[in-house]
């Protein structure tokens, strides 16, 4: 289910229901606004029972559904005042309305997919090399901070000091639901056994996995899975190599779900 078609799908409803509610005679003009905006946001809520977008997404919806049906009867009260020019203050609120909707929808594309990658490169800057618009977070400047390089700094080493060769493959398909495999070998070229294998899933920025995809082995130095995505949007995902519970490789992998 793709957010901003439920955002823009359910506006046209919003304006869709206002028109018809005209028709119903003995309809007080708030309440015709009122049902307007809720019996979308009702349907809204009915569809993503189970699928939980996240409490800043479902607000988004929310904020427009309720403000356009209030929008609209502001205009209609003053359409039945009087002829004549429009005040400036239906314009100002019509204005914000339009403003608040263009904004919610582009912070929603920007949270699920990321910037444009020619936006990204221009605005983030780029030698060629691969531009991640997600907000990394915020690290505390000091002890935990100082832990976090040297423990990257020591993974780093360990991986050079193993020489592994990985190959990571089935990411780039175009479905939700793709089949992974990962090959591992040695730095001479044989296969690497007894390891666990898993796959992490996250949203740029994110601390916490989505889930977690343990691969099985399907051959000598050969683990494979199946990873079924959530949601659309811009993802992040890392495989961890662990032998007796602890990372001997990681690496991550950015990929995009229709």
């Amino acid at each position: 289910m793709n957010t901003l078609t439920t955002l823009f799908g359910g506006l046209a409803a919003v304006f869709v229901l206002y028109a018809a509610g005209g028709a119903i005679r003995g309809l007080p003009p708030i309440l015709r606004a009122l049902l307007a905006g809720l019996l979308p946001l009702l349907a809204y809520f009915a569809l993503i029972v189970g699928r939980w977008p996240g409490l800043d997404v479902a607000a988004i919806h929310i904020s427009v559904f309720l403000a356009a049906g209030l929008v609209l009867h502001a205009l209609t009260q003053f359409r039945r005042r009087g002829a004549g020019r429009m005040h400036w203050a239906p314009k100002l609120l019509t204005a914000f309305f339009l403003g608040l909707v263009v904004i919610n929808g582009s912070l929603l594309y920007i949270a699920t997919k990321g910037l444009p990658e020619p936006l990204a490169r221009w605005w983030l800057g780029s030698d060629g090399g691969a531009v991640y618009s997600g907000f990394s977070g915020v690290v505390e400047h000091g002890q935990s901070a100082a832990k976090g390089v040297s423990s990257e700094l020591s993974q780093a080493h360990r991986e050079s000091e193993l020489g592994w060769q990985v190959e990571l493959s089935g990411l780039d398909s175009d479905e939700a639901t793709r089949a992974v495999q990962v090959r591992v070998k040695d730095r001479t070229g044989l296969p690497v056994d007894r390891i666990d294998a898993e796959l992490r899933l996250l949203r740029p920025g994110a601390a916490q996995s989505v889930l977690t995809l343990p691969l099985d082995p399907l051959d000598a130095g050969v683990y494979g899975g199946v990873l079924r995505l959530p949601a659309s949007g811009r993802w992040l995902v890392e495989l961890r190599l662990l032998r007796d519970s602890r990372t001997q490789y990681q690496m991550t992998q950015e990929l995009v779900a229709p």
